[in-house]
Order: structure tokens, then C-alpha cells, then sequence
């Protein structure tokens, strides 16, 4: 590393939140510098690298990670290439931020934390939630004990619309859509293990599609060690804007969290009191975003704050893998069976 100050970032993936990502580190966090960005697709880390004004731009991800100047690599290329450039970004000793999911097994998990340990390199998963406004203060007051016992817990995304349904993956919606409201439900129940869950899915926003494997409206039931039932929900098609809130009740009170307003801006007139919704996640997450790249760029350079690693990952896709199951057999599923002999 160069400068001790600062942390030399190499981005792989230059789509939608790849660029998101990217121009967040070049203007947000002041102490990293996005120094290369690699996408396979002819002319996407080019054009990205142009705009950003970033100096170095290649087709092939392994010239990025053969780059001796790169300290850290974030990785935001779709989710099924994860776990390998994972792997490959950290036998070469670099810090790894990767976005979720970071394998779509619980074997690929395994793999990338014996890559992580093996080369003894920093790794985050890409939890934004954890980073966004109201979250973080919801958990401390439940740590605290300011709601007593936690007994019901909500935790919800609807994403403003489904432009392209042939595009999604079969599954999409537990594995990269509710893994954020599973992270974020553990997030918010301290300490505690999901024990069996429960999904009902079916295809309401796109219904021509639901022979192809799409699902896009999903409602879950996870049960705790603690006691705690939580539930989780996600539909592609909210008119309004981007949806993600979060609730926990408990003995003594409630924490919520998580608002889809634009602007504390409220306009009144003779049709009533509307006001201003945001409309992607990267406009409702962005403070989120920065959070979470600001604490990765933090403790890769010596300086330790907190973040999801290796077992958060693993424990929110344990989740998602009981939900597909539970979806084909039609009943609920014990997690540690989850994977067993798979």
C-alpha cells in the first residue's frame, strides 16, 4: 500500500450498482481511491472508467487482480460469478467487499470462507441495511433492552417494478431480493439462531413467467431460538417508489425502521397530503452504500469498525436456501437440515 491514508479499490462489475458503487467511492469516501474497474462486456469498464475519470479499465477481471498497486477489490458482478472472484481475489492479499450474495450454496459459502481465512485477507458482504438510516440506532435499542424480549419481528422490500421478468432468475427473489430483509431480521434480533422457516411465492406481477421459474411476490415465516417469529415480505411491483422498512416488537416496546419519503417535504392541498417517495435503491440506500464502503475502506486500512463477514453471509443464505425448499415442498423446513447432504 502506497500511502497509508488511502486505499487503492479495483471494482469488478460495471453494471447498475457496480456504477452505483463506484462513483460512490470516487466522490463519497475520501479516504479510497477507485484506481480500476474490469467488465467482461466490450466497453462497460471503458465508458465507466471515462466517466468516473478512473485510470485503468479491462475486460478481463484476473488483469484487475494482477494489479500489484490494487489494495482492495469491490465485487458487484452478478451473483453467480461471486464466489470465485472472491476466490481469486484473495489469493492475490487483497481486501474483499463483495455484494450478496456471496455464493448461491452454502458449499460456496464454505469456499469463500477457507479462501478468506486460508489468505488471512479482510472480507464484507454487502448487508446495506445495516448501514441505513434508523437501523443501526433499532439495533442498539433492542441491545440496550429498550423493548424487552424480542417476540414479533417485520421486515419488508417492494421493489418499484419488474421492467424485463425474462431477466430474472429463477429463485431471485429469496436469493439476492429477501436475503437483505433475512440479514436485516438477524440483524435485528441479537444473537439469536433462525431455527425453521416457512415460504409462501408465487408469480402475481408477471404471471406469463411463472413457468419459466419466476417468482415475484413472496411472504416468509422464520422461527428463533429465542422465541422471537419473524416475517419477511417482498413484491417487484410497488407503484409507490422502493419499499424497506423494518419492525421488532417486544415486551416492553417497539423499534421501527426504514422510510420510503424523498424529503421531510409534505405537500397539502385540496386532494390531501402527498409526499415524494424515493424510486430506486440506489437513491434510498445511497447514504447506506457509503456507510457500508466507508467501513470496509475504514478497516482495511488499520482502522476497525464493524461489518458483516463470512457467517453473515452464510447465515442469511441458509434462510433463503430453506425458503426455496419450503416453496417446493410446500411445508416448513428445519435450517440445519438445510444443505445437509447436498
Amino acid at each position: 500500500m502506497s500511502d497509508p491514508r488511502t486505499l487503492n479499490i479495483g471494482l469488478i462489475g460495471a453494471g447498475r450498482i457496480g456504477s452505483s458503487h463506484a462513483e460512490l467511492i470516487t466522490r463519497t469516501v475520501p479516504n479510497a481511491r477507485l484506481v480500476a474497474i474490469a467488465d467482461p462486456v466490450e466497453g462497460a469498464a471503458a465508458r465507466l472508467a471515462t466517466a468516473l475519470h478512473v485510470p485503468a479499465a479491462y475486460t478481463d477481471p484476473a488483469e484487475l487482480l494482477a494489479d500489484r498497486g490494487i489494495d482492495a477489490v469491490v465485487i458487484t458482478a452478478p451473483a453467480r460469478f461471486h464466489t470465485g472472484l472472491v476466490e481469486q481475489a484473495a489469493a492475490t492479499g487483497k481486501a474483499i467487499f463483495c455484494e450478496k450474495p456471496a455464493g448461491m450454496t452454502l458449499e460456496e459459502i464454505e469456499r469463500v470462507r477457507r479462501a478468506v481465512e486460508t489468505h488471512g485477507v479482510l472480507f464484507r458482504i454487502g448487508f446495506n441495511r445495516r448501514f441505513a438510516d434508523g437501523f443501526p440506532p433499532a439495533r442498539a435499542a433492542i441491545e440496550a433492552g429498550r423493548i424487552g424480549t424480542p417476540q414479533l419481528l417485520r421486515s419488508t422490500t417492494r421493489d418499484p417494478g419488474l421492467a424485463n421478468p425474462a431477466a430474472v432468475a429463477p429463485w431471485t427473489i429469496f436469493l439476492e431480493t429477501l436475503i437483505h430483509d433475512f440479514d436485516t431480521l438477524n440483524f435485528l434480533n441479537p444473537a439469536a439462531q433462525a431455527l425453521q422457516v416457512h415460504a409462501v411465492a408465487d408469480a402475481l406481477v408477471a404471471p406469463d413467467f411463472k413457468d419459466a421459474g419466476l417468482l415475484d411476490t413472496a411472504v416468509v415465516t422464520i422461527r428463533y431460538d429465542n422465541g422471537a417469529i419473524a416475517t419477511a415480505e417482498a413484491s417487484f411491483a410497488a407503484a409507490y417508489g422502493y419499499d424497506t422498512r423494518a419492525e421488532a416488537f417486544g415486551s416492553a416496546g417497539m423499534v421501527t425502521a426504514g422510510d420510503l419519503a424523498a424529503s421531510s417535504m409534505r405537500y397539502y392541498g385540496p386532494e390531501g397530503i402527498g409526499i415524494d417517495t424515493v424510486r430506486a435503491d440506489t437513491q434510498s440506500m445511497r447514504t447506506a452504500y457509503t456507510g457500508e464502503l466507508q467501513a470496509f475502506t475504514d478497516t482495511a486500512l488499520g482502522h476497525p469498525s464493524q461489518g458483516p463477514g463470512v457467517e453473515a453471509a452464510r447465515d442469511a443464505l441458509r434462510i433463503a436456501l430453506g425458503c426455496i425448499e419450503s416453496c417446493r415442498t410446500g411445508a416448513p423446513v428445519t435450517l440445519e437440515l438445510v444443505g445437509v447432504n447436498r
